[in-house]
């Protein structure tokens, strides 16, 4: 087991503020690592591959965690703060969500490659909620996948610590006092 306590991962749904939440922590000069899903999409659509969510699920789903373990992997030195746009077991939660079987590979893999405990998820949010060519799912499938991924996480073992909806700045802060709750020196 890859046990990383420096790896935080910020999870939900879709369409919930995730990417603008950090960008607005990387303008605080904390990085992160974008996620894998909209870049399998983005790359199968341009070669006219059917590892989609809306085609190959069991290809889409192998796609994204190959290339979670990667990102994983290629961050392993980094000793800071580092924040990943959805982790590894984001995969098990979509393979759960899509009603695929659970293979021993991923039941492996997510116990295999560990972040800090403490996950953070930003909760459905019809207000921001939209649609566009890669993200397809209604706002009802948002919901549904927003409560598959707080009981995977919760039944992996890691604590979902839920993001309250506000401005991107606020929601950094609320982000910001977390980590410096449990790393009392500057958590970078």
């Amino acid at each position: 087991m890859i046990y990383k306590p420096n790896f935080f991962i910020i999870t939900g749904g879709p369409g919930v503020g995730k990417t603008t939440l950090l960008e607005v922590l990387a303008k605080q000069g904390f990085p992160y690592v974008p996620e894998v899903a909209r870049k399998i999409i983005r790359e199968q659509v341009s070669q006219n591959g059917d590892a989609l969510p809306w085609a190959n699920i069991p290809a889409y789903t192998h796609l994204m965690l190959s290339r979670s373990v990667e990102s994983f992997e290629q961050h392993q030195k980094q000793e800071s703060v580092l924040f990943f746009d959805r982790g590894i077991p984001d995969t098990l939660a979509y393979a759960h969500l899509t009603h695929q079987p659970i293979l021993p590979e991923l039941r492996h893999t997510v116990q295999a490659f560990r972040y800090n405990t403490q996950v953070f998820i930003l909760p459905p949010w019809s207000e921001i909620y939209k649609t566009d060519s890669e993200r397809r799912q209604s706002y009802q499938e948002a919901i549904e996948t927003y409560d598959i991924m707080f009981a995977t996480y919760q039944q992996l073992g890691y604590t979902p610590i839920i993001v309250p909806k506000g401005t991107p700045e606020e929601r950094a802060e609320f982000v910001i006092n977390i980590l410096k709750k449990h790393t009392p020196d500057r958590p970078r």
